[in-house]
């Protein structure tokens, strides 16, 4: 089988190499007419391009890596389907790494995109028991956090919502729906993104502050309608809840009804996130929605940035959340 260089493939289109070479890197001026010419010669010979040798001389493996804690949570998948497409659409190959919200598993998967030489890096939420850093690393990769606190501000750059004011929003919907005593439903506070949608009901309520009396915690799946039964009985004034996400709220929309406590009648209900199944639930489930298409541009837009370094780190991008009511409030 013969053997095709990158001078073969610009005499056999007529073209120089320099002008293959910004065909096949995507990079630089050409006509479509030659980015088909030259597409065509590469395909009839199945010229290769030896990437190997040609990152190794760049000092780049065109090739970013993506921390999430959770590739079954909606919000964590969704958005990492719109990063890669997005990298890819920038001549970018992603690594998907699923921590499972252990630190121990992700230490482990940072040392591995080391080694594969990654250009980049994307944090998303995860571990709740440490700040983000890329401790002993030789390399220091540029990197982005997005929902997730890095240990130094001044070497990233932090994407997140703005979920303090989404659950403002949410909390103060539920007063506007003629609730006098509304609960937030958590799972856990020990995120930024948590952290921020406490403080967002916090802010809303009417004078006062939210106390353990008015967080309602859901333990276990399996321990739900005990839990909630027993909140009730100790706090029978409670008419609103704003659960922190969608996975809590659709475990009460699905408790309350096997309580026979009417939503929105009895009880009115709020999820954060927007997942698809909001809508396929009946009562409808009001929730607020991320914005997660412009998310995703950011956190492309910053690292590529910091990559190509025409951008400096040490500074945060926070992106507005919009309620979305629907029957449950």
């Amino acid at each position: 089988m013969q053997h095709y260089s990158i001078k073969d493939i610009a005499r056999l289109s007529g073209v120089s190499v320099a002008t293959v070479s910004r065909v096949i890197n995507n990079n630089g001026r050409f006509s479509e007419e030659t980015r088909k010419k030259v597409s065509t010669v590469i395909q009839k010979t199945g010229y290769e391009t030896n990437y190997s040798a040609k990152n190794l001389r760049m000092n780049r493996s065109d090739t970013i890596g993506i921390l999430i804690p959770d590739i079954s949570n909606f919000f964590f998948a969704e958005i990492t389907k719109l990063l890669e497409e997005k990298l890819f659409a920038h001549g970018y190959s992603v690594i998907i790494c699923n921590t499972a919200h252990d630190d121990q598993r992700e230490q482990s998967y940072l040392r591995t995109l080391e080694s594969k030489g990654i250009d980049g890096l994307i944090v998303i939420s995860g571990s709740a028991t440490f700040e983000f850093t890329q401790g002993n690393s030789q390399k220091k990769i540029p990197y982005v956090c997005v929902d997730r606190k890095p240990a130094d501000k001044s070497k990233t750059i932090f994407i997140s919502s703005d979920h303090q004011q989404g659950a403002y929003d949410a909390t103060k919907a539920l007063y506007h729906a003629g609730c006098q005593n509304p609960v937030i439903a958590i799972g856990t506070f020990d995120t930024p993104s948590m952290q921020g949608r406490l403080a967002g009901f916090n802010a809303a309520l009417t004078n006062r502050t939210a106390q353990w009396g008015h967080i309602f915690k859901l333990s276990t799946p399996a321990a739900g309608t005990d839990d909630l039964t027993a909140y009730l009985q100790r706090h029978p004034q409670t008419d609103g809840i704003f659960a922190v996400n969608d996975s809590v709220a659709l475990k009460l929309h699905q408790i309350l009804r096997k309580l026979a406590i009417s939503v929105p009648a009895k009880m009115k209900l709020i999820g954060f996130d927007d997942s698809p199944t909001d809508e396929y639930v009946t009562p409808t489930l009001s929730s607020v929605a991320q914005n997660n298409t412009e998310l995703a541009e950011q956190t492309v837009a910053q690292l590529l940035g910091l990559i190509d370094k025409t951008t400096q780190p040490g500074h945060e991008v926070i992106i507005p959340a919009k309620l979305r009511l629907r029957e449950t409030s």
